[in-house]
């Protein structure tokens, strides 16, 4: 059983065990819901339970919440963790409609864009679209976007990029930019330090 599985049965043991735990609080709490009905009281020890269940919901919020950290982390440490962003500088020439990415000619990543995912890039969002882990090592990355041009014309702007990974975590923007000089947009390749 390699890393990843291993992870992913204990993450998984772990998730069933904080879905019957909720659903064990949860029916208390409809019992003791139905027992306070049934009786008509609302004693002192009621309200103390009823405190102690909500303090225990949250504990195992918070533990779940923990555990998706962790989990990811497992997954994707920092020594091989590398992670791809989109973002558009304008959108004057070039309506994003897809992109795809390939390292070392793999395709690991691609998007189809909708007009309100488009529009919020053009507004200043940035997308994660891929994250996964590389061995430290040289690679290729490929970028492809496929849009509309202001004549309505379909057309393709790529990059490709030679990089080192480290041991350290690696992040790289896409980002698509007009060139106010050529009346064109072009695809600019940036690394994050971190």
């Amino acid at each position: 059983m390699n890393k990843f599985n291993s992870v992913k049965a204990v993450t998984t043991f772990v998730r069933v065990f904080i879905g019957a735990l909720l659903l064990a609080i949860s029916f208390t709490s409809i019992a003791e819901q139905s027992a306070t009905i049934n009786n008509e009281t609302n004693t002192a020890s009621d309200t103390e339970l009823a405190l102690q269940l909500e303090h225990l919901k949250s504990q195992v919020l918070q533990l779940n919440r923990e555990l998706f950290i962790l989990e990811e982390d497992l997954l994707f440490p920092a020594s091989t963790q590398i992670a791809i962003f989109i973002s558009v500088d304008t959108g004057q020439f070039f309506a994003i409609d897809s992109v795809e990415v390939k390292i070392d000619n793999k395709e690991v990543a691609g998007f189809l864009y909708t007009d309100r995912q488009r529009k919020a890039l053009e507004q200043g969002g940035i997308q994660k679209l891929y994250l996964g882990n590389l061995k430290v090592g040289e690679y290729q990355l490929t970028a492809i976007f496929t849009g509309i041009d202001p004549e309505g014309r379909t057309v393709k702007r790529a990059a490709s990029y030679d990089f080192e990974k480290d041991d350290d975590a690696q992040m790289i923007e896409l980002k698509v930019v007009d060139d106010t000089s050529t009346y064109r947009s072009k695809v600019v390749v940036e690394e994050w330090v971190l």
